[in-house]
């Protein structure tokens, strides 16, 4: 094994906050365990759970790195013991239970996957987080299916530019809600059918109009929107929660559920186990990582800033004026 340094600069949670808590600072660097590899990252990607961490309502699991970080792409360190696929040296993206603003990260084996041919670390790092959250929710959980309809909240979003270009490459009618006309322009040509301006419009009766009803909802919003979307709901149809950005509860009509046969249903990514985030890594790298090589897909870079910039980078996302994703390059 070659040898690590002692020390990497990584950025922590100095208290719950704004994005001025984010610290850059100087941590041991952490030893793989039995099952992990150890990345030497080049890039990681900045998500709403880290967002949500920062401000102290999103806890790491139980024994995580407490700094965030849910995404990264570089090169294995160090091999714990019981990996057989994986060597030092080895190009690696993964998906990572926290940790990844950092030089160094450690992550469970099955959570790691090759990057796809032909990709540079910033794009690579750009992948598992929104890749793995769409590929379970809208495929697994919500079992899209070629020639059905599926309503994206979010269009613009890390998630949303995902979920547009894969339910597209698997053959569905895609309608989207975005904020402005600029966001709208971007996620058409991305593949969407249909994005509609949530603010200057009944966006639920503009959905109801242009697709007579939906198969699926990919639901980032919650509150007041979870009624509207299951009302768009075509009999057997499936909406997924996946965030609660307008609140946690909501007034839904049970019986219109039991009448249209609806599917309620929901995930986080980060509290799942090993073994579940294996089995869509799997998933991922059979059916998705072809399409991400083939060009048929790809992973939308916003923005970029340094490792020690990740404050800026936290309020770039507050923001909320991105198209795509916004990434720390390590």
């Amino acid at each position: 094994m070659s040898a690590l340094p002692a020390t990497m600069t990584c950025v922590e949670i100095s208290k719950p906050g704004g994005p001025e808590v984010l610290v850059p600072t100087t941590r041991a660097v952490p030893q793989p365990k039995p099952g992990e590899l150890l990345i030497k990252v080049a890039a990681a990607g900045v998500n709403r759970p880290d967002l949500a961490q920062r401000a102290g309502s999103y806890p790491p699991p139980p024994g995580a790195s407490d700094l965030p970080g849910l995404e990264v792409a570089g090169t294995v360190a160090a091999v714990g013991s019981g990996v057989g696929d994986w060597k030092e040296g080895d190009a690696v993206c993964a998906l990572a239970p926290g940790g990844g603003y950092a030089e160094y990260c450690a992550v469970p084996a099955p959570q790691c996957l090759p990057p796809p041919k032909g990709f540079d670390m910033l794009h690579a790092a750009a992948l598992p987080e929104t890749y793995f959250t769409v590929w379970h929710n809208l495929f697994e959980r919500g079992g899209l299916k070629a020639g059905e309809c599926a309503l994206i909240h979010g269009g613009a979003s890390g998630i949303g530019t995902t979920a547009i270009q894969l339910a597209k490459a698997f053959g569905a009618t895609v309608l989207t809600t975005v904020r402005n006309e600029a966001k709208a322009k971007a996620v058409r040509a991305l593949g969407a059918d249909h994005a509609i301006l949530y603010k200057d419009n009944d966006w639920a009766a503009e959905v109801k109009k242009l697709s007579g009803g939906v198969d699926v909802v990919l639901d980032m919003v919650a509150g007041d929107y979870l009624p509207k979307n299951l009302q768009l709901l075509k009999p057997d149809g499936r909406c997924v929660v996946i965030a609660v950005q307008l609140g946690a509860t909501a007034t839904v009509n049970a019986a219109y559920v039991m009448i249209n046969r609806l599917t309620l249903t929901g995930s986080t990514l980060r509290p799942q186990s090993i073994a579940s985030k294996g089995r869509m890594a799997r998933g991922l790298a059979e059916k998705v990582w072809p399409m991400l090589e083939a060009g048929k897909i790809k992973p939308i870079v916003y923005k970029t800033f340094a490792l020690r910039d990740a404050a800026s980078a936290h309020a770039e996302l507050e923001r909320a004026d991105h198209v795509g994703k916004i990434m720390l390059r390590v």
